[in-house]
């Protein structure tokens, strides 16, 4: 192995090369693979999702599955291609013939990024596209591009994959690279990347640059990534489960001292709140949470989970979401939780 593919990016190492290795998008792929198998190739696509979902590799699979090759591919960075002069070029360029494919194929990806005047000449072009040229538009942000550039394509919502499809990814290519996650280092790794493929990878290549070893530990994860302490996790919610508001808002003070990210807390706690749920609601949820939590965390959660008058309840699940969305917009970040649990534990006044 070469050393410039030892040091490539995993996100680009293990990105896609067929329809079948693309996760978490099927209801995109199966119609795409119907459409090259009818040969009912449409003129334009519009890929629109949040970042780190697939949409560019999805859309060069489709290219090199149409048989379009390398030398017809064109990837257009929108965001700084985005005026009206970069789109007269492209006008131009489209009416070549390609060099030895059906089919040109051009990706612009952030569409969204070009100017008013750009989208007017882009919107000439698509509405009569030459019938060798192709356009994937690819987008985070669809509410900003105009309806009539929208209604000229065929459009696909990516999705973001779920949390289990990130675990699974994220210890799968841990393995393919010698390292052993344990699942809880995949547990939170998944959380961290918030429904990126891109920023899972991204988080594991950091781990993995730090490792002394082959097998990767909670807490390695957490030393790299800033995230909060197991301990600390734990202690808040065995404070929340004794009504101890003192100690839960001291714990959250700490945190905040040592720099931890709140939105990052609160969805670690919203997650463990949700556990001691399953496990006080669903039996079945047991053995899954025993293999996925340290044996300290799972020991904590399922005595919390069978005191059922424990302010650790659906209740507070429901202030943790709720505070989620407040937390972005919170001069003091650590505020929302603090209120979050001054309304459950009864001392708001």
């Amino acid at each position: 192995m070469t050393k410039a593919i030892e040091h490539l990016a995993l996100y680009r190492k293990y990105r896609p090369a067929s329809f079948r290795d693309v996760l978490g998008q099927d209801h995109v792929v199966k119609v795409l693979e119907g459409a090259i198998k009818l040969e009912n190739i449409s003129h334009a696509y519009l890929f629109a999702g949040s970042r780190g979902t697939g949409k560019t590799s999805v859309a060069r699979i489709f290219a090199k599955e149409i048989g379009t090759s390398s030398n017809d591919l064109y990837e257009i960075d929108a965001a700084s291609n985005r005026g009206i002069d970069d789109v007269r070029q492209l006008r131009e360029a489209v009416n070549t013939m390609p060099f030895e494919s059906k089919y040109k194929v051009y990706i612009i990806d952030e569409v969204h990024m070009l100017t008013k005047e750009a989208f007017n000449a882009l919107l000439k072009t698509l509405e009569e596209p030459p019938k060798h040229v192709i356009f994937i538009l690819a987008t985070t942000e669809m509410e900003k591009l105009p309806e009539t550039i929208i209604s000229r394509c065929q459009t696909f919502a990516f999705k973001k994959p779920s949390h289990e499809v990130l675990k699974e990814l994220v210890i799968a290519v841990a393995k393919k690279e010698g390292f052993t996650l344990e699942p809880a280092s995949g547990d939170l790794i998944a959380l961290l990347a918030d429904g990126s493929f891109r920023d899972a990878q991204g988080i594991l290549q950091k781990v993995i640059s730090g490792s002394k070893d082959k097998k990767i530990s909670l807490g390695e994860v957490e030393t790299v990534t800033g995230a909060p302490r197991e301990k600390l996790l734990n202690s808040i919610l065995e404070a929340v489960d004794k009504s101890d508001l003192s100690s839960a808002l001291s714990e959250i003070g700490k945190a905040s001292d040592a720099g931890v990210d709140m939105k990052v807390l609160l969805a670690l706690l919203t997650q463990k709140t949700r556990q001691v749920l399953l496990l006080r609601y669903s039996k079945d949820s047991e053995k899954r949470i025993s293999e996925e939590t340290p044996k300290e965390t799972f020991e904590l959660l399922k005595s919390i989970s069978q005191n059922n008058k424990s302010p650790v309840s659906s209740k507070l699940l429901l202030e943790f979401l709720q505070s989620n969305d407040l937390i972005g917009f919170s001069p003091v970040p650590e505020l929302p939780i603090e209120l979050a649990l001054m309304k459950i534990l009864g001392q708001n006044q």
